[in-house]
């Protein structure tokens, strides 16, 4: 009997023992199950969440796309009204359940003046064209560089000629009023005074060139107006102003946006608000008439130093000079001016030839870069009737010359690549509500980058939280 119960005790202590063991079993394995479905839930809004940012950035603008080679949202969805909120808003129509989205990092087209644009436009032209395609201008840039400088400086000397040259001028005015001139038109440097009073458009356009009165409000371009600012770390492409980079890029704007060039605006969309857009690029003002002045104006410059380095060098242009320096001399009765006549009509001629030149870029053909006897366009008394109703001076075509492209090409290197940038934006713009009719597009409402931090509500009253981002490469 007393055998019994001791059996019987130990039976009950064992039965004890395994309900302990089953209730410890089944508490983990209720915690594991627990678990597993707070990691699935997280994973799932981890999932939901990426499908619907993937979704977002497949939205990208179809015409910024298909025109300009471009990714970007457009962040206010074709309503002109743009806040981060409507990012959100659409994250939440890709069913994104119980996870509240919040922007942390956002990046625009246009910011750090225009680095996301730039760094697109520049893994499309390498992916389309590669480095083959600006191979040949690499070593050129030195060279655009140094020409730049002569031009900068020729542009101060000029000032002082022109003074001369309109103080000479007028005493060959006063000299006809007094009888002793019988023609106006032996004054060499009336296209001269006309380039200073009107415009240097006003002597060098060709015939059949009509000039673009196009012009549009500064204040309402992305480079003048205030604009929506991203933010954020995000990892930026390095040297993207590199030789090669800038190169790049400067094709891109040649290809994508029209110049003076190119006719008298048959080819030329009519319904962009400027003809000549690189030229806007280039000098950033509200006329086609300004921006062409003014690129103009850097092309003639140039030219004017090519040419009188060449003219200090043909003994007998000098001579012709010297002979019509001996006139004007005698006729002003100031024989000990000659010199400075002399040198006053050369530095006449080299503008005179200047215009021509230009004459020529502008019809489409080449220039000449290094005048000789054989590629040189006017003659000495040519310019008595230059920028008259009876000029006659057209321009040639000089093989292995430069065209106007090349000028603007040129220009594009040395110029200031944060506003080449920003007034390429500028025209993207413009463009995009001109030719396709997206009034609503703004440059710095495209996102092209995006972080949020994602707040998910899994497992009772309890939340996950993960940050996602993604962009455009």
């Amino acid at each position: 009997h007393q055998r019994v119960r001791i059996y019987d005790m130990r039976k009950g202590g064992i039965t004890v023992f395994l309900s302990l063991v089953f209730v410890l079993l089944l508490a983990f394995v209720s915690g594991i199950i627990q678990s597993s479905v707070v990691r699935t839930a997280g994973n799932l809004s981890r999932l939901e969440t990426d499908r619907a940012v993937y979704s977002i950035f497949g939205e990208y603008q179809k015409q910024l796309l298909e025109q300009y080679q471009i990714f970007a949202v457009e962040g206010s969805y074709g309503t002109g009204t743009y806040e981060e909120e409507n990012l959100v808003r659409r994250m939440h129509c890709y069913e994104t359940g119980n996870t509240d989205h919040e922007v942390t990092e956002i990046q625009y087209l246009t910011d750090n003046n225009g680095q996301a644009f730039r760094e697109q436009v520049l893994t499309y032209m390498e992916q389309k064209y590669g480095l083959s395609l600006i191979q040949e201008f690499t070593g050129l840039t030195s060279q655009w560089e140094e020409q730049e400088i002569q031009s900068e400086e020729t542009r101060e000397q000029q000032e002082d000629v022109m003074r001369e040259i309109q103080q000479l001028g007028g005493l060959l005015e006063d000299s006809q009023e007094e009888g002793q001139q019988e023609e106006n038109t032996e004054n060499p440097f009336e296209f001269m005074e006309k380039i200073q009073n009107t415009g240097l458009i006003s002597v060098v356009l060709p015939e059949e060139m009509t000039l673009s009165e196009k012009e549009i409000d500064p204040d309402m371009q992305v480079s003048y107006r205030g604009l929506t600012s991203g933010r954020g770390t995000f990892t930026a492409r390095s040297n993207m102003n590199g030789i090669e980079e800038k190169l790049l890029f400067d094709e891109y704007v040649l290809k994508k946006f029209d110049n003076a060039a190119l006719g008298d605006g048959d080819e030329i969309p009519d319904n962009r608000t400027l003809d000549y857009e690189v030229e806007y690029i280039l000098s950033g003002k509200s006329s086609d008439k300004d921006n062409l002045e003014s690129v103009l104006l850097k092309i003639f410059l140039i030219r004017i130093v090519l040419n009188y380095v060449y003219l200090m060098t043909d003994t007998g242009k000098q001579g012709e000079a010297q002979i019509l320096a001996l006139a004007i001399s005698a006729l002003l009765m100031i024989p000990e001016a000659v010199e400075v006549i002399k040198q006053l009509i050369l530095a006449a001629w080299a503008a005179g030839e200047s215009v021509v030149d230009i004459r020529s870029l502008l019809a489409g053909k080449r220039a000449a870069l290094i005048k000789n006897a054989e590629n040189w366009q006017t003659s000495l008394t040519s310019l008595f009737t230059l920028g008259s109703e009876r000029d006659g001076e057209s321009g040639s075509d000089a093989a292995g010359g430069l065209s106007y492209e090349d000028y603007l090409r040129a220009f594009l290197f040395i110029g200031n690549s944060d506003k080449v940038t920003m007034r390429t934006l500028d025209r993207v713009e413009e463009n995009l509500k001109s030719e396709q009719e997206l009034e609503f597009i703004r440059m710095d409402h495209c996102v092209t980058k995006i972080e949020m931090k994602n707040t998910a509500l899994i497992y009772g009253n309890l939340t996950y939280q993960f940050p996602v981002r993604f962009g455009y490469e």
